[in-house]
């Protein structure tokens, strides 16, 4: 064939590192119609106090205590933990003759606490519509809290190992309740995802001598087709290898291990990207734009390897595709060959670069 390849036209794959998997590429597929499930776009009419909520300052909760009357970002014991500090110890039965059920069927015991995690006392606020300081109030928070885990992990002998902050926002991922919150849930063991990271990370500096994300930050500050935002201390980039159709990565130019490490400048970069980038998300279709966000970091108390090489990113997954209305879902293939997207990287990267991150679209209207 005579034609050139166009990476915005032609099927391709492109490698995970991070996760050492593939994803399908098929840019052209963004022409097909769509007749498809459409959601309902998110123009909040909330409130700012709403007394029914679990979460507002002042209110009952579900299981009878009351939120204090607090002013700033509020962090407490989810009532509802996934995992819990104090349960029986789990005895495996394993005969130790390599049989099938010992092959295959295995299971352990996980401890752990979870916890809420209130951005803001203002009910009908989200990221993008809070104010820098505030944003810097959250990131400190976060900050406290791992200190504060790691601390009862060292001196208490709590089963806490890895803390996974994350935040679900939108009822389009799931969120049940849409005062401004994040979660944090910490467990005994480090995560699936997170260890197949490290994994990456471990593998990566053996072949190489040097950090996987260091390195990728040095070729996107290159390349720079793929940078949405950037400051002193941190890159928003569109992963090369995104599956989410305007997936970013949030990754730290220089390496800290995780969030205890910050210095007061990067307590404030950091709330200033999360700023800029989620604005820009809900210019984008002008709709409140549904994502999950996490932060990949070192576990708590770590030494040796996992400190070494970790290196502080978060994952901000939204699933809107070609408006506020019409959504990625992960099926067919994507549960059972790989995941696979519509755009590319670059071209979702452009299209976020474009648009205003200072002011948010409600301000127009």
């Amino acid at each position: 064939m005579s034609q050139e390849f166009d990476f915005t036209d032609h099927s391709h794959r492109r490698f995970n590192p991070l996760t050492d998997s593939w994803i399908l590429v098929s840019p052209h597929r963004a022409k097909r119609p769509w007749l498809g499930q459409q959601e309902t776009p998110m123009k909040s009419t909330a409130p700012e106090y709403d007394e029914k909520c679990f979460l507002c300052p002042g209110n009952k909760r579900v299981t009878g205590g009351s939120n204090p009357k607090y002013e700033s970002t509020y962090i407490f014991q989810n009532d509802f933990a996934a995992v819990k500090t104090d349960q029986p110890d789990l005895q495996v039965q394993n005969s130790g003759k390599d049989t099938l059920k010992d092959r295959l069927i295995k299971v352990e015991g996980v401890r752990g606490n979870c916890f809420v995690i209130c951005f803001s006392p203002k009910h009908n606020v989200t990221i993008p519509q809070m104010s820098i300081p505030a944003l810097e109030h959250v990131v400190g928070a976060w900050q406290t809290l791992y200190n504060d885990l790691a601390k009862q992990a060292r001196d208490d002998h709590k089963p806490f190992k890895y803390l996974q902050i994350f935040e679900n926002k939108g009822t389009a991922m799931g969120c049940s309740n849409l005062h401004p919150h994040g979660q944090a849930w910490c467990l005994s063991e480090v995560p699936s995802e997170v260890s197949q990271e490290f994994r990456s990370f471990d593998k990566y500096k053996h072949a190489h001598g040097a950090d996987l994300l260091g390195d990728y930050v040095k070729l996107e500050m290159e390349e720079r087709s793929r940078i949405v935002l950037e400051n002193d201390s941190f890159l928003v980039v569109v992963p090369y290898w995104a599956v989410w159709p305007f997936e970013t990565m949030i990754v730290a130019k220089t390496k800290v291990a995780n969030i205890a490490q910050f210095s007061e400048k990067q307590k404030h970069d950091l709330a200033e990207m999360m700023k800029h980038l989620t604005v820009k998300y809900d210019n984008l279709f002008e709709t409140s734009f549904p994502y999950s966000m996490g932060l990949h970091q070192a576990p708590l108390n770590a030494t040796g390897d996992e400190l070494d090489n970790a290196w502080f990113h978060m994952h901000f997954y939204p699933p809107l595709l070609r408006s506020a209305t019409v959504r990625k879902f992960l099926v067919g293939f994507e549960m059972l060959g790989e995941p696979q997207r519509d755009l590319t990287a670059e071209q979702a990267a452009d299209r976020l670069r474009k648009l205003d991150g200072d002011h948010h679209y409600t301000e127009k209207l």
